[in-house]
C-alpha cells in the first residue's frame, strides 16, 4: 500500500462515537461510491413514491376514425425504466413488451392511423449525450452507453456470436434486439477446440458500423457482446412504429428523434392523448444501486436536476450541472460538508468526481434516520446476497449483514455502508483507495472485504471507548 492512498472512517450509529478514521478528509475518487449521493437525493428530493410521468402527444386530436394528422411524439424525461434485462418481473418476457405500455395508450385515445412520423423528443436532456469527465474508452463499453431522455434497454444491443463449423470459418452473428440501426463487420474467425477466446467490439464515435474482431474455439459456447447504440432515441422511435404496426396501428411516415440543442418539436396546438408512469423512485434507485447501473443514476440524477431548474436558471446549464446544483442545496440544507463534495456527475463514472470518507459516513448517518431510511437501506446490495455483493463476502460473518455500495475504476475502489456487529452495534463505514497496487493473486477489493468482515465480527461495543 506504499504508493497508494487511503480515506478511511468508521462510526457506531447507536453511540456516535467516531471508532477509527485515516485521512478522512482526504478528497479521493470515489467511482461509484457516487450513487450514494444520488440516490439520497433522489429520495430526499422527491420522495419514495414519486414516479416519473411521460407525456404522449399527437400533432392534432384523433378524429372519428382514428386518425392524427401528423406525428405522435412521446416526450421523454430521462425514465430508466423502459427495459427488459435486469427489470423485476420481466424474466420470460421478450423486447416487444416494453412497448406495450404505449400501444396501449394510443390504442386507448382511439388512434388507428398517424399520417405523420413516430417522434422521440429527448430534448429534456440538456447537454451532450456522454458524462462530464467519462473517458473515450468508456464510450465503447455498456456501462458508457449514452445518456438520452429516451431510453431503451439501458442504450445497449446484445449482439450473439456463434463459432463456425470447422477451424478459419468465420463465425455467425445474431443482433439480440431488433431496430438497432447497428451494422456489424464481422471479423471474428473460428480457432481449434480449446483455443483462446478473445473478442473485442470497436465502433468509432459519430459511425453506427461497429467492429467486431476475435475467436472463438470450435464447438464451444457462443459469446454475447454488449454494444452501446448511439442515437438512443432513434431505436426507441423506431421499435415504437414496429411495435405499432405489429398491432394494426398504420404510421405513414417514418421514425426519427430529436435531441438538445434543438428545439422540442412539441407545438402549442399538441394534443396530450395520454401519458407513461414509471415504477416508484425506490424502486428505481434499487435498480441502479444494486447493480451499479450508470445510465440510470444520471438519469435520476438529471431528472432532480431538471425538475428543480427554476424560471431564471441559465439556458446554458446543462442538465448534469442542474443536478451538482441540487446536490449542494441537499448537502447544505442537511448540514453535511459541501466542500467535501465535488462532483460532477452523478453515476461515478467520471475521474473528476471527488469526496470523503469523512463526508461519505456523514450522507450514511443522515439517511440511517431519514424518513426514506427504509428505502435507502433496501437500495443497497447485500453482500453475498445480490447487486455488487452477490459473490463477495461469502461465508463470512458479514454475508447477509453488510449493506454496502461498492465502487471500482482503475485505480480507484471503495466500499460505504452499513454492518452489525456480533455484539450487535450498527455501524457506518466507508473504505476509499486509490492508487493502490496488490500483489498478485489478490484485489483491492478483498482488501476492502476483509475490513468488512473484522467489524461484522467484532464482539464488544463502543459505548465509553474515546476515540
Amino acid at each position: 500500500f506504499g504508493g497508494g492512498l487511503w480515506g478511511v472512517k468508521i462510526v457506531s450509529l447507536d453511540s456516535g462515537r467516531t471508532l477509527f478514521e485515516h485521512h478522512a478528509d482526504r478528497l479521493m475518487s470515489p467511482a461509484s461510491n457516487t450513487k450514494l449521493y444520488t440516490g439520497a437525493l433522489a429520495l430526499d428530493v422527491l420522495g419514495g413514491g414519486y414516479r416519473i410521468v411521460t407525456p404522449i402527444f399527437a400533432a392534432t386530436k384523433p378524429d372519428r376514425a382514428g386518425v392524427v394528422q401528423g406525428d405522435v411524439i412521446v416526450s421523454g424525461r430521462g425514465d430508466p425504466s423502459w427495459k427488459t434485462r435486469g427489470a423485476p418481473g420481466a424474466e420470460g418476457k421478450d423486447f416487444w413488451s416494453t412497448f406495450e405500455p404505449f400501444v396501449a395508450v394510443l390504442e386507448k385515445a382511439g388512434v388507428r392511423r398517424v399520417t405523420g412520423d413516430i417522434v422521440a423528443d429527448a430534448t429534456w436532456w440538456r447537454g451532450v449525450p456522454q458524462g462530464a469527465g467519462w473517458t473515450a474508452n468508456d464510450l465503447n463499453e455498456s456501462y458508457g452507453a449514452e445518456i438520452s431522455a429516451i431510453t431503451l434497454e439501458d442504450n445497449y444491443a446484445e449482439l450473439r456470436l456463434s463459432p463456425g463449423a470447422q477451424v478459419g470459418d468465420r463465425c455467425s452473428f445474431t443482433l439480440l434486439q431488433p431496430q438497432t440501426g447497428l451494422v456489424i463487420d464481422n471479423r471474428v474467425t473460428t480457432v481449434a477446440k480449446g483455443g483462446k477466446r478473445t473478442i473485442e467490439a470497436t465502433r468509432v464515435l459519430g459511425e453506427n458500423v461497429v467492429h467486431v474482431f476475435g475467436e472463438l474455439p470450435a464447438g464451444e459456447q457462443d459469446e454475447v457482446v454488449s454494444l452501446p447504440v448511439p442515437r438512443p432515441a432513434n431505436w426507441f422511435a423506431a421499435a415504437l412504429r414496429a411495435a405499432l404496426a405489429k398491432r394494426g396501428i398504420v404510421v405513414e411516415g417514418g421514425a426519427r428523434s430529436v435531441r438538445w440543442p434543438d428545439p422540442s418539436p412539441l407545438g402549442a396546438k399538441s394534443f396530450q392523448v395520454g401519458e407513461i408512469v414509471s415504477p416508484p423512485m425506490r424502486e428505481l434507485v434499487a435498480a441502479f444501486m444494486k447493480p451499479s447501473q450508470n445510465l440510470e443514476t444520471d438519469l435520476i440524477f438529471g431528472h432532480v436536476g431538471e425538475v428543480r431548474r427554476a424560471v431564471d436558471t441559465p439556458e446554458r446549464r446543462t442538465t448534469e450541472e442542474s443536478g451538482v446544483v441540487v446536490l449542494g442545496e441537499f448537502l447544505k440544507a442537511h448540514g453535511l460538508p459541501v466542500s467535501e463534495v465535488r462532483f460532477e456527475e452523478g453515476s461515478g463514472l467520471s475521474r473528476n468526481n471527488l469526496t470523503t470518507a469523512n463526508a461519505t459516513v456523514a450522507l450514511l448517518r443522515l439517511m440511517s434516520t431519514h424518513r426514506e431510511a427504509s428505502a435507502f437501506g433496501d437500495s443497497l446490495p447485500i453482500a453475498g446476497v445480490d447487486g455488487t455483493l452477490r459473490r463477495r463476502l461469502k461465508g463470512t460473518v458479514a454475508e447477509g449483514n453488510v449493506r454496502a455500495k461498492t465502487g471500482s475504476l482503475r485505480y480507484a475502489n471503495s466500499l460505504s455502508g452499513y454492518v452489525t456487529t456480533a455484539a450487535g452495534e450498527r455501524l457506518a463505514f466507508s473504505l476509499m483507495a486509490n492508487r493502490v497496487t496488490v500483489q498478485p493473486g489478490s484485489t483491492v477489493a478483498a482488501e476492502l472485504d476483509e475490513v468488512a468482515v473484522w467489524l461484522a465480527g467484532l464482539a464488544s461495543r463502543s459505548e465509553g471507548a474515546g476515540r
